[in-house]
């Protein structure tokens, strides 16, 4: 059996979208049941209470969870509220001690995903169950890594399985804390439709304002719903504060989402002339950079028999400061201008490092 013969029939039973929410951290009974207790009386459509038990900190000396106690509290929200649970595993010891008290729905966080040694021991601790195991992507944007957790699964006989995007880091100053790079996202999207696929917001944004935007975008690329940090009082969370809202937040947000159709039969006629122009200007793209490329290969060739470095830094100044004025002026953005020219500087050095 492979990923693409899953069928994942245990996402059908949440309605769409399928949300997710809950607490960064579990922190006390008391914040847990009070959480819980406030997502429910919104009357938001919210299946899933989430809560970090295990916290994988970046250094030593900070919170890093309440550890097993944390799970009898989610066996009370799931007791006292009716939502299934979900928690994130990073070891064997944490799949046992999960599977032991009964949490519904696993996911295997970015850090881990990076490993394969410790993706490994987490599916061997996972043999054979029917929970859903979801899969956050890595924190480096390697969609083979991302792919590979599944597969290791899959080979201990996981079959409900889903990924969760959580964006990517990246040593950018942008105003994301994990860059999207949506289409890395959308590749795996692409290549496995049949496993379902969450967006994390609050990990992409690492702030409260742009939720609602990031888990728009992502169901109107198909995705199945979002994982959305909620806490009773976040300005008071003991981790990840800035990037948690509150249930009754939560519940406007959810409201305001609008999930999209995927037939397009009615306007398919209209929506073919569109795509057919898109694909001769796409076309006309290929060529330009086509042709763009060749001059490069000639300035290549002119620095190497001059003996001049590759690299000219006053030029890609200059190249930027063009490109962000024209952005400015059709109205499109900086960022995405900034992006295409750094990928085309990029493969310009590389053609005359060949040379």
């Amino acid at each position: 059996m492979t990923l693409q013969d899953l069928e994942n029939n245990w996402v059908k039973e949440f309605p769409k979208p399928l949300i997710i929410a809950g607490p960064c951290s579990a922190e006390s009974e008391k914040q847990m049941l009070e959480t819980a207790k406030r997502i429910k009386e919104t009357n938001a459509e919210v299946p899933i209470f989430r809560a970090g038990i295990w916290k994988p900190r970046t250094k030593p000396n900070g919170f890093e969870g309440v550890g097993v106690i944390g799970l009898n509290w989610l066996k009370k929200v799931k007791e006292e509220y009716g939502f299934k649970t979900a928690t994130e595993v990073a070891n064997a010891h944490h799949v046992a001690a999960a599977l032991e008290a009964d949490v519904d729905i696993l996911w295997i966080g970015a850090r881990s995903t990076v490993n394969p040694f410790t993706v490994q021991e987490i599916a061997e601790a996972l043999k054979g169950t029917e929970k859903p195991v979801l899969v956050k992507n890595p924190v480096n944007p390697d969609l083979a890594l991302w792919i590979g957790a599944l597969e290791r699964l899959l080979g201990q006989e996981v079959k409900n399985l889903g990924v969760i995007h959580r964006g990517f880091s990246t040593y950018q100053k942008t105003k994301y804390r994990n860059i999207p790079n949506w289409q890395i996202a959308l590749d795996f999207k692409n290549q496995f439709p049949n496993i379902p696929m969450i967006v994390d917001p609050s990990h992409i944004c690492g702030n409260r304002t742009g939720l609602s935007a990031i888990a728009q975008e992502a169901l109107n690329v198909g995705y199945d719903g979002a994982m959305i940090e909620t806490h009773r009082n976040p300005d008071e969370a003991w981790s990840d504060a800035s990037q948690q809202i509150t249930p009754e937040v939560l519940a406007e947000l959810i409201n305001n989402l609008q999930v999209r159709n995927s037939d397009i039969s009615g306007f398919d006629d209209e929506m073919g002339r569109h795509r057919t122009l898109i694909s001769d200007l796409d076309f006309q793209l290929i060529e330009i950079l086509a042709q763009r490329m060749k001059i490069s290969e000639k300035i290549g060739t002119l620095k190497k028999v001059n003996n001049i470095a590759i690299f000219q830094p006053e030029r890609w100044k200059v190249i930027t400061e063009y490109a962000t004025q024209k952005a400015d002026e059709t109205g499109m953005s900086s960022e995405f201008i900034e992006k295409v020219f750094k990928a085309i500087h990029e493969e310009s050095i590389e053609v005359q490092n060949n040379i």
